[in-house]
């Protein structure tokens, strides 16, 4: 496969000197020599050995036909992890600061999610933290460094209260979504932290947000950090949009949920086409090769006059 094809025209050169060295029979190179009635016979070894040195030149020139055609080769096909763009959606409402372990229930979620993120290789990650207001804290990112910072920052007791007054999941799952449609390649995913009822679900507002989220291909997860059940209108969330809701009761169990989702969303794998590309070497090193030959056979083998 060549760049330009119709330069290999030009090979016709090279060719009509190979046959007009070979179909020549020699003629072009005989000597009378002054030997009076001698007995010496054709030695056709080396007249075959001389043609061959005469053809170098021109297989040289073959050889640069071909380069100046630009030859090309196909690369091996590849592939490569496809990317998961993952927003978490952490609630931060005063309720979060309730016991959890050995710290609340904030600072075990924002260790899970630390924790998840370091075995989540090459996806994009982001931080969402809302309570009856919201903050994109981290926009989508395959740099996780921003993660391991966040805690001190955000915990409860540093938002005002008018921000961490309440507890607006659809609102927080609303501003999320459109984060993750603004990513055109790789998976979207939501994994929701609450530990609280919203208000602004009800009313049929879960059906509603959850067939937005399915119609742009958006799975979410819910972790409810709290004793008790989930709400109900995460369930079905969850469920129209391909996803779960657990309940963590213990950082154990949060531990858990993440490794259960991280084996439910799999890494995908995604092949990528052979590409074009330059094939240089043999053509080069074929005319290096022939250019010692040549160079080397003018040392001793050559036509004479004597």
């Amino acid at each position: 496969m060549f760049v330009h094809s119709p330069v290999l025209l030009l090979l016709v050169i090279p060719i009509a000197l190979l046959l007009w060295i070979w179909r020549n029979n020699g003629q072009g190179h005989q000597v009378v020599i002054p030997v009076d009635e001698s007995l010496l016979t054709r030695n056709r070894m080396w007249e075959h050995i001389l043609k061959v040195t005469a053809s170098l030149p021109a297989l040289l020139l073959a050889t640069a036909v071909f380069l100046l055609a630009g030859p090309q080769q196909l690369s091996d096909p590849k592939t490569k992890k496809r990317l998961t763009n993952i927003q978490f959606a952490l609630d931060v409402s005063g309720s979060m600061t309730a016991p959890f372990g050995n710290g609340n229930r904030y600072e075990a979620a924002m260790k899970a999610i630390n924790e998840f993120i370091n075995y989540r290789e090459n996806d994009a990650f982001g931080l969402t933290v809302f309570g009856d207001h919201f903050l994109h804290w981290i926009r989508l990112t395959s740099d996780p460094s921003a993660f391991g910072y966040a805690t001190d920052f955000l915990g409860p007791t540093r938002l005002p209260i008018w921000f961490r007054g309440g507890t607006k999941i659809g609102l927080a799952l609303e501003e999320c979504s459109k984060l993750l449609v603004e990513r055109e390649e790789g998976d979207r995913l939501i994994i929701l932290l609450s530990d609280g009822y919203s208000a602004d679900l009800g009313g049929g507002k879960d059906i509603e947000i959850a067939n937005k989220l399915k119609a742009n291909n958006i799975s979410t997860y819910a972790i409810h950090i709290a004793p008790g059940s989930p709400p109900p209108q995460l369930l079905t969330i969850t469920n129209r949009t391909g996803g779960e809701v657990f309940a963590a009761g213990d950082p154990l169990a949060l531990q858990a949920i993440f490794n259960r989702i991280d084996q439910m969303q799999k890494t995908k794998i995604e092949k990528i086409g052979a590409e074009s590309m330059d094939n240089f070497e043999p053509y080069v090193m074929a005319g290096t090769s022939l250019a010692l030959m040549f160079l080397l056979s003018l040392f001793g083998l050559r036509y004479t006059p004597w």
